[in-house]
C-alpha cells in the first residue's frame, strides 16, 4: 500500500508555529513515528509553501498511490485549483487539520477540498494524520 501525505503553506514550522494550537513537535519527527508504526505501508511526505507544487503532488500521485492525506493548510480555504485537482484522480484524498477548524475564525469554515474528499479528519492534533492513515486499511 502507498500513502502519501502532502502539507502546505506553514506546516513547515511545526513545532515553532503557536504550539498552542499546533502542539510542539515537527511533522518530520512525527512522519518518523508514523513510518515506523506503520511499516507495511509505504509512506511518503511532501511540504510545499506554494499552490502549484501541491497542484503538481496531487497529480503524480493521484492515478498511481492508494492514498492520499492532504492537509492544504490555508489553502483549504481558498484554493479552488486545489480542489479541482483532487476531483480530477481517482486516488481517495482524506482531508486533514490538526486543529479543529470550526472553533477557529469564520474564513476557517469553508474547505475547496472538503466536497471532493473521501472524508475530512479534524482537531485531533497531529494524531489526524494516524487516523487517516488508519481509514485507508
Amino acid at each position: 500500500m502507498k500513502i502519501s501525505i502532502i502539507n502546505g503553506p506553514n506546516l513547515n514550522l511545526l513545532g515553532k508555529r503557536e504550539p498552542e494550537v499546533y502542539g510542539s513537535q515537527t511533522f518530520e519527527d512525527y512522519f518518523i513515528t508514523l513510518k515506523s508504526k506503520y511499516p507495511q505501508i509505504e509512506l511518503t511526505y511532501y511540504q510545499s509553501n506554494i499552490e502549484g507544487e501541491l497542484i503538481d503532488k496531487i497529480q503524480e500521485f493521484g492515478f498511481s498511490y492508494d492514498g492520499i492525506i492532504l492537509n492544504a493548510g490555508a489553502y483549504t480555504h481558498t484554493s479552488i485549483g486545489i480542489g479541482d485537482a483532487i476531483k480530477a484522480i481517482t486516488t481517495p484524498v482524506i482531508e486533514v487539520h490538526i486543529s479543529n477548524t470550526f472553533s477557529r475564525e469564520s474564513f476557517r469554515h469553508q474547505s475547496y477540498i472538503s466536497g471532493n474528499a473521501k472524508g475530512v479528519i479534524l482537531g485531533f492534533g497531529l494524531k489526524s494524520y494516524e487516523l487517516a492513515i488508519q481509514s485507508f486499511l
